[in-house]
């Protein structure tokens, strides 16, 4: 039988990820981030333009009133947190592990080691598409939602770092690929 050990690890020995540099999203990704805010205010604005048509004595001139410079309020809010929270959200990749960091008022740190990573997807929406951005999710084992989203990535950006992570989490598939193949015998009188 082996001598099995289990030794304490000094907490100041442990590398400190919030010293790795974070690089932030493209900026067209805040036009992206702002047209989806501003597509559901224009949808809850259309609600409540309809029932002011249809029913326009459901309330006095002065509540609607109201709730018109509220919803302009709140879309100016909107844009002003997404503004600043566009600032702080960052990723990195390093040798084992991904990183990425968002949030305004409450703040994460996702990091994912590669050894973890069981798959890794490159999505682009339509906005983000015409924009030329591209998202990459990582996976892990156990669910079927993404562990890892970095969206607003150029798409030649998300597609490097979707084979750098298929490299890391298969490494001999470069090699396959990369192998010349036998050419396949198309005679049919075999």
């Amino acid at each position: 039988m082996t001598n099995f050990t289990n030794e304490a690890i000094e907490i100041n020995e442990l590398p400190k990820f919030e010293e790795v540099q974070l690089r932030g999203l493209h900026s067209n990704y805040l036009k992206v981030m702002l047209f989806n805010f501003s597509l559901l205010i224009i949808l809850v604005l259309g609600g409540f333009a309809t029932v002011f048509v249809l029913k326009k004595d459901i309330f006095s001139i002065k509540v609607w009133g109201s709730i018109f410079v509220a919803l302009i309020l709140l879309l100016g809010l909107i844009v002003f947190f997404t503004k600043k929270s566009f600032k702080k959200i960052g990723y990195a990749f390093r040798s084992h592990d991904a990183i990425y960091k968002s949030g305004l008022i409450s703040e994460t740190t996702t990091i994912i080691p590669f050894n973890r990573v069981q798959h890794v997807a490159l999505h682009q929406g339509f906005i983000s598409r015409k924009l030329g951005l591209a998202s990459v999710e990582l996976f892990t084992a156990g669910g079927s939602s993404s562990d890892l989203k970095i969206p607003g990535l150029l798409l030649e950006e998300a597609q490097k770092i979707k084979n750098l992570v298929s490299q890391k989490i298969n490494p001999t598939a470069e090699r396959i690929e990369s192998e010349p193949t036998a050419p396949l015998n198309t005679d049919s009188n075999e």
